[in-house]
């Protein structure tokens, strides 16, 4: 098991990874197979390892229908995907590959979901066009006139790859230490110099996979950064165990291109359950999953940012939605019922919450893509866009080929279905 303290203490190691969820993991085992008998260690400064937004992931295994054909996040998603199964099949864990749903409720979107059909054949991308009666037949509780069925898209729990990881990278000598975070970082000749509570510890290299905390730890480590992270709250309902068997596959909507989240979606769980949402609400607290979390630091940090204010004003609309759907369990209801009209208030019990870190520019315009910082010794993540957990094993192995290989521009942008359309991952 991951250690506390302890390993090399204050010896110089090859290389430090601070952040331990899917993409710190994932770098770490791809740094070894590159490496080989480098010395690694991943500090991770919760207890246990993907707490955050890995371990608040929806377990979806994505096809990756909605990037433009070529793209990076195509190519990512679509050899993250075969490689997510790969690893599981090879550690024992337990996935599906049930298939989703993209069901269009009225002409609009069906005139999108069409665009959605010429993607997925530019992609490459196994799927059935289902007709209104098709679509009644294979899935009796989903309303809608027709939808495209994605026939890869499965599910898994992605706690349970992060330990299986965690555990490969310890078998080849890795060190892992959780409950230690990064209090200063100071890049020098010789390296990186990293404190915490617990002591010092020293690398020729660091790489930052932060997430939430990811602009901070860069502006920790002296680096010049013009964007902020701002936590959106992604809530969701678990259904009861009555109606974990409303659909056999995953329910989405078709994206709306003036919104910059999927929507509300039906979602099976790999333990046989089935939650319905999220929907994509400002948070007040960047690690606060709790209704009405609220954390001052985090509000202040950004109300201070002119770029908060910016995207703010440009995206009030749809804010003012979300937040009503968020107050309103009624109003909650009524976007799920528009392709499942089976499901009853009294199936919204508790809301349960992901955040994801939505990186913000200072002209209020939101990241969808990579972006990087790096100097000479280290590489800091400043933003992994969705879907990351999905495609985290060959992202991974791109951060080392930038550590490696040569800095990368401070950005890698790659347009997606409708240049600012992104997923809130829970």
């Amino acid at each position: 098991m991951p250690a506390e303290s302890g390993g090399r203490g204050c010896g110089l190691y090859d290389y430090c990874i601070i952040g331990g969820g899917i993409v710190g993991l994932a770098t770490a085992m791809a740094l070894q197979e590159r490496m080989g008998g480098a010395s690694i260690v991943l500090l991770e400064k919760e207890r246990e390892l993907a707490r955050h937004q890995t371990g608040h992931n929806s377990g979806v295994i994505h096809a990756g229908i909605y990037y433009a054909p070529g793209s990076l996040k195509a190519k990512l998603c679509r050899e993250g995907a075969e490689a997510t199964k790969e690893f599981c099949t090879g550690n024992g864990i337990s996935f599906e590959t049930c298939g989703k749903l993209l069901v269009a409720t009225n002409d609009a979107e069906i005139e999108r979901m069409e665009s959605l059909e010429e993607r997925a054949q530019q992609n490459g991308i196994e799927y059935t066009r289902l007709s209104k009666s098709q679509l009644r037949s294979d899935e009796p509780n989903i309303a809608g006139l027709s939808a495209l069925l994605v026939h890869a898209t499965g599910i898994v729990d992605y706690s349970a790859v992060c330990r299986a990881m965690a555990e490969r990278i310890e078998v080849r000598g890795g060190e892992i230490r959780c409950g230690v975070e990064a209090t200063a970082i100071a890049e020098e000749d010789g390296g990186v110099r990293i404190a915490s509570a617990t002591g010092r510890i020293e690398a020729r290299r660091l790489i930052a996979c932060a997430g939430l905390q990811s602009d901070r730890i860069a502006l920790m480590a002296g680096l010049s950064i013009d964007h902020r992270i701002v936590p959106f709250r992604g809530e969701y309902y678990v259904l009861p165990a009555s109606k974990a068997g409303v659909t056999r596959r995953l329910i989405y909507p078709i994206p709306d291109p003036n919104l910059p989240f999927l929507g509300i979606h039906l979602t099976r769980t790999i333990d046989g359950g089935m939650t319905v949402g999220p929907n994509a609400v400002l948070g007040f607290a960047r690690e606060g999953y709790p209704k009405g979390s609220f954390k001052a630091a985090d509000v202040a940090n950004m109300a201070a940012f002119p770029g908060f204010w910016k995207m703010a004003a440009k995206n009030w609309r749809s804010a003012i939605t979300e937040f009503a759907n968020s107050a309103s369990r009624f109003r909650y209801l009524r976007e799920c019922r528009k392709y499942c009209p089976s499901l009853t208030i009294d199936d919204l019990a508790v809301p349960q919450a992901g955040i994801r870190a939505q990186a913000v520019m200072a002209d209020g315009s939101l990241v969808h893509d990579f972006l990087f910082k790096q100097t000479e010794r280290m590489l800091h993540v400043c933003n992994a866009p969705s879907p990351a957990a999905t495609s985290a094993i060959p992202i991974g192995r791109m951060i080392v080929d930038r550590l490696l290989d040569g800095a990368p521009p401070a950005t890698e942008r790659s347009q997606s279905l409708h240049g600012t359309h992104a997923q809130l991952h829970r």
